[in-house]
């Protein structure tokens, strides 16, 4: 039979979940000491910062990098998918006109393209070379693609199968990262500017749909 416990084993046991409670807690503080420095370094422009940089942005010693990562792939994994959803808000209403719709969606994307954007150049830069990292943007391009697709299920089931995909890739293109970036850096445009065009295009792709494309409909 199991003796009671006395004031000095409980004791014992208080202090070692304190002391493994205490060891979780600092692990946690420096992994997310870790990825945010990876995140700050990316923002400041460094698109490809080594593990001895982020060490000294952090406030931690190289060794506790590599000791909460295996190696600075799996950190840029964590790191993209904080970001990612950290950007991540409430699914959009899809109540509506077309054109109220079209404004909605443009502000919210182009919102979340722009403040993605310095993390986003690093994942491009480092994707081929990246396995994790190739899977989180294929994710998020993905997500993108289902999010217009759903805003825009009204136009989108009115077409033939053929026309629907077609569109679909078009609409997901145009409000793609690609393409902020394109208007942003190669157009020289402002975020009001590139917005506006985003909006445009979207508003062309639905409009100018021919006959041809759309389901024959039953007298």
């Amino acid at each position: 039979m199991l003796g009671a416990m006395t004031p000095a084993t409980s004791a014992k046991q208080l202090l070692t979940t304190d002391t493994v409670d205490g060891r979780t807690a600092r692990a946690t503080r420096t992994n997310d000491a870790v990825v945010d420095a990876w995140l700050s370094l990316i923002e400041a422009g460094d698109l490809r910062p080594g593990a001895r940089r982020i060490a000294e942005r952090a406030g931690v010693s190289l060794r506790s990098v590599f000791h909460h990562f295996e190696d600075l792939e799996t950190l840029y994994a964590t790191a993209a998918e904080r970001q990612l959803r950290r950007l991540s808000g409430s699914p959009l209403s899809t109540d509506g006109s077309m054109v109220e719709r079209i404004e909605r969606f443009a502000e919210e994307r182009s919102r979340r393209l722009e403040a993605v954007t310095p993390v986003r150049r690093a994942a491009v830069l480092n994707e081929p070379f990246s396995p994790a990292l190739a899977g989180r943007l294929r994710w998020s391009r993905e997500r993108a693609r289902d999010e217009v697709e759903r805003m825009f299920q009204v136009e989108l089931s009115a077409l033939k199968p053929a026309a629907r995909r077609e569109v679909l890739a078009a609409l997901a293109a145009a409000a793609e990262w690609s393409m902020w970036e394109a208007l942003r850096v190669h157009q020289g445009l402002s975020v009001p500017q590139a917005q506006r065009v985003m909006k445009r295009m979207i508003a062309a792709l639905l409009a100018g749909l021919s006959t041809k494309d759309t389901k024959g409909r039953s007298a």
